[in-house]
């Protein structure tokens, strides 16, 4: 297989599913001959042209709405959203309009829509530029939610995400776009609603999704050199949830560290932890842990952002005061 960056596996999706079918169409903010904030969208508009490249005003609730209308007559709109923290603009329409017209109308109406959108920090973008968002978005029924940690993820979930018939938010990691790994060449999709176990172990699981898998596998090969075989769960999809894969391993390694870039309080990590603790609570030899952001703003500063973000220290640190 080729190796590709992230941002040349999500091209590579849209390129082929916009060959594809002729439904299928971008919308968002300096996608055309920008090619993205992110540069995802780059030299599609020479292959595709405008009616298919379609650059908007900056209004993401006028996107959101737009592409949730086309949706609904037969149209398969690809959205990009630049920054996470701006799906805020659009929650009326992502999570009161094109998450509930199935639930309201039945088999009258499906959308297929699919929202990008760069989250995380890392580049001291600042409070309002930097945020991980996405454990909103489960509270949201009719909404899935992807969140892919490799490129071939990347491409695999981002095209199984445009041919489904539901509304799909696409978690993006900024430092995730420069990143490398091998990519299928054909058209192959992943199922959204499975976790990959990314490292076998024994002694504890590492439960994390999108960049802090990377992370997490450093964490746990610094682990190893100290002889605790840590287990790593990349969740993959946030919504639905593969509550059996995670349950399966904490059966087996009798702890359970759960890892993200969000903030601590009401987190993907809290979700995850209720759902051990309600299924697999008699296997637990401690109790769980979670690693997420302090309830603070992302600071723009650099050292102040480092000190906020979860570490590989950090999870080392933890899971050694587990086993002690």
């Amino acid at each position: 297989m080729p190796e590709l960056t992230y941002w040349q596996a999500l091209q590579e999706a849209l390129r082929q599913e916009m060959t594809r079918d002729p439904l299928v169409f971008l919308m968002g903010e300096d996608i055309g001959a920008y090619g993205g904030a992110f540069g995802v969208t780059r030299g599609l508009l020479a292959e595709f042209g405008p009616e298919r490249v379609r650059c908007t005003p900056i209004s993401e609730a006028t996107i959101v709405g737009a592409a949730t209308g086309a949706a609904l007559t037969g149209m398969r709109p690809v959205v990009e959203i630049m920054f996470m923290d701006f799906v805020t603009l659009a929650m009326d329409q992502l999570a009161n309009h094109a998450a509930k017209f199935r639930y309201m109308y039945g088999p009258q109406a499906r959308v297929p829509l699919v929202l990008r959108t760069p989250a995380g920090g890392g580049r001291c973008y600042g409070a309002t530029h930097s945020q991980s968002l996405e454990a909103w978005f489960l509270h949201v029924p009719g909404l899935k939610v992807i969140a892919p940690a490799t490129p071939a993820d990347a491409k695999g979930l981002l095209t199984a995400a445009i041919r489904d018939d539901n509304p799909v938010l696409c978690v993006e990691h900024k430092l995730l776009y420069a990143t490398t790994g091998p990519v299928p060449e054909d058209e192959e999709t992943l199922p959204i609603g499975r976790a990959a176990t990314r490292r076998q172990g024994r002694d504890v699981t590492l439960v994390a999704y999108s960049y802090y898998v990377g992370i997490a596998l450093q964490a746990a090969q610094r682990l190893a050199d100290d002889g605790i075989d840590a287990e790593v769960v990349d969740l993959r999809t946030l919504a639905p949830l593969d509550t059996e894969t995670v349950v399966q391993s904490v059966r087996k390694t009798g702890r359970l560290v759960c890892i993200e870039e969000g903030t601590r309080t009401g987190g993907v990590g809290a979700e995850v932890a209720a759902r051990v603790a309600e299924l697999a609570y008699e296997y637990l030899d401690a109790p769980i842990r979670r690693i997420a952001a302090p309830d603070v703003p992302i600071p723009f500063s650099p050292p102040l952002e480092q000190e906020t973000l979860p570490t590989a220290d950090g999870i080392v640190h933890t899971v050694q005061e587990m086993l002690r």
